[in-house]
């Protein structure tokens, strides 16, 4: 193969004779040489919009997660609100609470009559003791746990105090119900003594074994104190009587009733309306005839009269 080379002027050429081998070689260079110049190009191109695409991959990636942190950071902000309008409401319901039981005990230091001092609910309740060097200084519990805290260890004492100052109350009353003492009547007047007198119906020298209170007929008669009904009837000269053990070795008897209101084994409260005044059996007119009983003996009936109640 003749390759022939010519100058622009035209005036001079030169010709070279390629052979077969030489001619592979310089198609194999050719070859080569745009394969390398491909591969330049296309990487040129490439690498820029790879690394573009890589760039929005990342983006997008990491707004996600921001969005995602976004919807939690939201969630967890409106938990925290809900538990912390729900703790305030529960301090409203403790404070609430701490005010009616102080209403309460104050009240019931009143009822109970109560040395003044001995339970004031007006006041913190005293507190103290040694000095201790087993402090922990590294634990400091947030304001509103240490409030609801404090508000809980104030209606744990208050609650302690009313459950004493209750069995207290139940421990008085209960003796003075089971205490005799006070008028079997709310109305009427005091007609015949205890001890001895003139018989109303023979004229002779008796000894009257409780007090007689006049009043008008069908009037009540009151319990002057618990007990079982061990009697309620008809019993000779004391026409309807109404009998009450009270224990303790104490009974009392209410006679010449009009009606009797309850039977025997019942049982009645202090002030509890047992009987109607009349006149029925040894009588000369509406009264009851009033007697205590101690240890089987009858005694006089004024001591309990004007007892005290409580």
């Amino acid at each position: 193969m003749n390759i022939i080379i010519v100058r622009r002027k035209l005036d001079r050429s030169r010709t070279f004779h390629i052979g077969p081998f030489g001619l592979t070689f310089l198609v194999l260079a050719l070859l080569i040489a745009l394969i390398s110049l491909s591969i330049w190009g296309t990487y040129t191109y490439l690498t820029p919009l790879s690394a573009k695409s890589l760039s929005n991959q990342t983006t997008q990636h990491w707004q996600g997660e921001i969005t995602s942190q976004r919807r939690e950071l939201s969630a967890l902000k409106d938990q925290a609100t809900a538990e912390l309008d729900a703790l305030a409401l529960r301090v409203s319901e403790l404070q609430s609470r701490l005010v009616r039981l102080d209403a309460l005990g104050e009240r019931l230091t009143q009822i109970a009559d109560l040395d003044n001092g001995e339970f004031d609910f007006s006041e913190p309740p005293g507190l103290g003791g040694p000095e201790s060097n087993d402090i922990d200084e590294t634990f400091k519990p947030p304001q509103f746990i240490d409030l609801i805290d404090q508000l809980i260890k104030q209606i744990d004492n208050r609650e302690a105090q009313l459950e004493l100052l209750g069995d207290l109350i139940t421990s008085r009353k209960i003796k003075s119900d089971v205490l005799i003492a006070g008028s079997p009547i709310r109305k009427g007047w005091l007609s015949s003594r205890f001890g001895r007198r003139t018989d109303p119906i023979n004229g002779r020298y008796a000894w009257h074994k409780g007090i007689d209170f006049a009043g008008k007929y069908g009037s009540g008669i009151f319990s002057v104190g618990s007990g079982v009904i061990t009697w309620a009837g008809s019993r000779g000269g004391y026409g309807n009587m109404v009998e009450v053990n009270h224990g303790n070795g104490f009974v009392t008897r209410y006679a010449h009733n009009s009606k009797v209101l309850v039977k025997v084994g019942d049982l009645v409260k202090k002030g509890q309306r047992i009987a109607l005044m009349g006149s029925s059996g040894r009588a000369t007119g509406p009264h009851v005839h009033f007697e205590v009983y101690k240890d089987g003996k009858a005694v006089n009936p004024a001591r309990y009269i004007s007892r005290a109640n409580g």
